[in-house]
């Protein structure tokens, strides 16, 4: 596309160069090489999912062995499982707050790489705490580095495929991802009882996760930065480089011409250009601003139906009646399920309307959280426990894609960071509400406190959500 033509649509040269970049990246056909490059951002995926969900299974044995208590009298109490998973959301938060405006100024390659090894790090210093103190504040800040890997790998994801398959990506990313949450529920299985080398089993269940680190390099060796971000940046020459590379190995891998780049008319929103969706301050003005708060508002109550049960699981299941072990046992045997959510989204990811798959999975939360509530044999709570974790699942990898859609490329990490951040300092304080609740009325009230937040979040979906389904990330 020539300057003239460029302008013939009321684009700059500069737009046109990162116009050409987007149509470039749309038309590539989804060979092994495009694959490769999810897989890769997924087993980022997989260290940050196993990460974030081992809480739930620790934290039974962190309460047997006089670290933590399963509630406090206060309801703000420091010593109890729920300062344990507000900690996490506490780091979670600064992190999701901060990395949108680092990945945005730095790129997302730079921030997947050092957000992976301080997480790592905490970890591992964790491992040896023996008081709710050390516990917590080590907790807290290995959740600044998941936060930032999660907004980075959601922004890196969506630039670097083509948008008839940004739904399939997702779901293979948390597919790949979700494999962590049995893996780490078996693991605190086998190994709570057990102390290897004179250490707690949990320990060293948290210390496997570091075992990321040792990947970092291979991966950041492996993967290139976005050239939708480079171009954005105004550095066209290494945006092609980049987009050159790709284009010869899937070229080679296609056996045929590529399909020629389609130009999109309305370069809006567009990085490179001085149209609105530039700058940070845009997602407060329309078009943005409408996505901006309802993306907010959905994050908030999302949080709540989302880690309500995934932070909670062993410790529902004991209030439930099940004894500790067999409730790590349950709670493995119900994480199973964990990936088979985002699998099925290979088949229905780009098939159907990420809108209505979010309504429909909320929905279904709700209906199998209360049932989950009212069961009273073990073969119905696990049934339930696993329809709970299918549909909890399916709705994360839709809403991940989902709202990384919805803001231009420019302030995408940010966007992303702003109004996931809004979940994080939800869910600090939902931990803290659900330890109330669980006090007060039992599991029951429990999945009714959760099944208000999903009939919530359904409803603003169907009524503000936007359609994205196949459709260029700079038309959306």
């Amino acid at each position: 596309m020539s300057s003239q033509t460029a302008n013939q649509h009321g684009a700059t040269p500069s737009s046109a160069n990162v116009a050409s970049i987007s149509a470039r990246l749309e038309r590539l056909p989804m060979t092994r090489a495009i694959w490769k490059l999810i897989i890769l951002l997924s087993l980022g995926y997989f260290f940050e999912f196993y990460d974030l969900f081992y809480t739930a299974y620790i934290a039974p044995s962190l309460v047997k062995g006089g670290i933590l208590t399963t509630t406090t009298p206060g309801l703000f109490g420091t010593t109890g499982v729920a300062s344990f998973v507000a900690a996490l959301f506490a780091g979670l938060f600064i992190g999701t707050s901060l990395s949108g405006f680092f990945a945005d100024r730095f790129g997302r390659r730079m921030i997947f790489t050092v957000s992976m090894i301080w997480y790592a790090v905490a970890n591992a210093i964790m491992a040896f705490q023996s008081t709710a103190e050390g516990l917590n504040f080590w907790r807290f800040v290995a959740g600044i580095g998941i936060g930032a890997e999660l907004v980075t790998i959601a922004s890196y994801l969506t630039e670097l495929v083509p948008g008839t398959v940004r739904g399939r990506a997702f779901a293979c990313g948390q597919a790949i991802g979700f494999v962590a949450v049995p893996l780490a529920a078996f693991l605190s299985y086998l190994l709570a009882p057990l102390q290897p080398f004179g250490l707690d089993g949990w320990r060293w269940v948290v210390l496997a996760g570091c075992s990321g680190a040792l990947f970092i390099w291979w991966l950041r060796r492996e993967l290139p930065e976005s050239p939708r971000w480079l171009a954005g940046k105004g550095r066209f020459a290494e945006a092609d480089q980049v987009l050159s590379a790709l284009e010869n190995k899937v070229r080679s891998e296609f056996a045929a011409p590529l399909p020629l780049p389609v130009m999109l008319a309305d370069t809006l929103g567009m990085p490179g250009s001085r149209a609105l969706g530039n700058r940070f301050s845009d997602l407060l003005r329309t078009p943005y601003l409408g996505r901006t708060i309802l993306m907010v508002v959905f994050n908030i109550f999302q949080s709540i139906g989302y880690y309500g049960f995934a932070s909670w699981v062993p410790m529902l299941l004991i209030k439930q009646g099940v004894p500790l072990s067999s409730s790590l046992l349950y709670s493995s045997v119900i994480a199973l399920a964990a990936p088979l959510g985002p699998l099925l989204g290979l088949l229905i990811a780009d098939k159907y309307e990420r809108k209505y798959v979010i309504i429909a999975s909320s929905l279904s939360i709700m209906v199998a959280g209360l049932l989950f509530a009212s069961a009273s044999d073990m073969a119905a709570l696990i049934v339930m426990g696993i329809c709970l974790t299918l549909a909890s699942n399916i709705l994360s990898y839709t809403y991940h894609s989902y709202q990384a859609e919805l803001f231009p490329t420019a302030v995408r990490a940010r966007a992303v960071a702003f109004v996931y951040s809004w979940g994080r300092v939800a869910a600090i304080f939902n931990a803290f509400l659900i330890a109330a609740v669980l006090r007060a009325a039992g599991v029951r009230g429990v999945f009714w406190f959760i099944g208000c937040a999903m009939l919530i979040i359904a409803g603003i979906i169907y009524w503000f959500g936007p359609k994205t389904k196949n459709i260029a990330l700079e038309e959306i």
